[in-house]
């Protein structure tokens, strides 16, 4: 699996707990920024993450910012995305489970590193379960013309 994990300024600190558990899993990935501390625009950092999941550069990205939203509301308009806000364990299981989620978002400002990183885990370890829900999948997937 190669993941691709980027957050804007107000998302560092769980996006240096992610890098921590995707080296301590061995996961291959790159970190799409930022490094700093001033205010930046969260789309500069999740459209070109996003496209490069869409391409098939990456199988997977982590996105963070201070509430997730942005980061969900913007990969989500980048055809082939399905982009899961999730700030809590059950519910990355389940998006992965029931909706092959491709992108995880998660909100600095509204969970912990240590959640943060619960989260992240489950969902990366986490299979689509395919079946019955390969076919609602396959409603949004024609929906978006492809």
């Amino acid at each position: 699996m190669k993941v691709i994990l980027t957050a804007d300024h107000a998302g560092m600190t769980i996006r240096n707990e992610v890098k921590k558990l995707l080296e301590e899993k061995g996961i291959e990935y790159e970190d799409a920024g930022c490094d700093c501390e001033t205010s930046v625009d969260y789309p500069d950092y999740a459209l070109p993450a996003a496209e490069r999941v869409a391409k098939g550069e990456f199988d997977r990205g982590i996105f963070i910012c201070g509430t997730g939203i942005g980061m969900a509301i913007t990969a989500n308009k980048v055809h082939g995305i399905r982009c899961a806000l999730t700030h809590d364990v059950y519910s990355a299981k389940l998006t992965r489970q029931h909706n092959d989620s491709n992108v995880l978002a998660m909100g600095e400002r509204v969970i912990g590193p240590g959640l943060a990183r619960e989260i992240a885990e489950t969902w990366l370890e986490t299979e689509f379960d395919g079946g019955r829900h390969e076919r609602r999948i396959g409603k949004i997937t024609s929906y978006e013309g492809e």
